[in-house]
């Protein structure tokens, strides 16, 4: 069987280079692009782990059922953001369902291809790296979270994350239509104070609602005012 050419582009020097943009833009062995319409299962818990997908448009709610069949909404991943990373670490089987949320075009990698690609070209590595430290890094900001502050500070953090705060420096419109029930889901309380904080948010002009949701950046203040107490803080 040949082997998937590698995406290269001439450098100034006039040699050509690996270049991670067009690899997520092009089909060939290993690579699948398709549209997903709103619901679709892009991969179910419990399935092999056998690739990880690139989200290029739309997004994706990840979520998991317990054995008492209750569901969690963990994540929800947006334009050039990957999941189902665990199938790298050893993971045989999916820990966790993910669905499209809106319309979305997602590129699947099968896993020998991702692995070779990440072995043999050093700046899709460096992306891809760069891609988990940051995804490991909002773990580690969600569970301080939830550890730390009150319920109206963590859905405020959340909605400036879904909304892409501080990625092109203002928040945009949440084209997505997220359901107080899932927002209950990600913030770990009840759809009663989702609603709550929400008309609250709306009352003080960090929301607003034409057709569709919109954050405004004041909002921040909502997570900034009387940060939480780290554990070394005096009592």
């Amino acid at each position: 069987m040949s082997e998937t050419k590698i995406p290269k582009k001439k450098s100034g020097k006039g040699k050509t280079r690996f270049d991670p943009a067009v690899f997520l833009e092009t089909t060939a062995k290993g690579r699948v692009v398709s549209a997903h319409r709103k619901g679709e299962i892009l991969f179910s818990q419990g399935e092999d782990a056998d690739a990880i997908f690139y989200v290029r448009k739309g997004k994706v709610k990840v979520t998991v059922i317990s054995k008492q069949g209750k569901e969690a909404v963990v994540a929800i991943l947006g334009a050039d953001e990957f999941v189902g990373e665990g199938c790298l670490i050893g993971q045989p089987k999916r820990l966790a369902t993910a669905s499209a949320m809106t319309d979305c075009v997602t590129m699947r990698v099968d896993k020998t291809e991702i692995m070779r690609v990440l072995r043999e070209e050093p700046e899709f590595s460096q992306m891809f790296v760069a891609h988990i430290l940051a995804r490991n890094a909002r773990v580690e900001e969600d569970l301080v979270d939830q550890l730390f502050n009150s319920t109206e500070k963590r859905l405020a953090r959340l909605l400036l994350l879904l909304a892409n705060f501080g990625k092109e420096g203002r928040p945009e419109p949440l084209i997505a239509k997220i359901s107080q029930e899932t927002l209950a889901e990600m913030v770990g309380t009840t759809r009663s104070r989702v609603s709550h904080f929400m008309n609250k948010f709306r009352k003080a002009g960090f929301i607003s609602y034409n057709g569709h949701l919109e954050v405004h950046s004041s909002l921040l203040s909502v997570v900034l005012a009387d940060h939480p107490r780290t554990i070394d803080s005096p009592s």
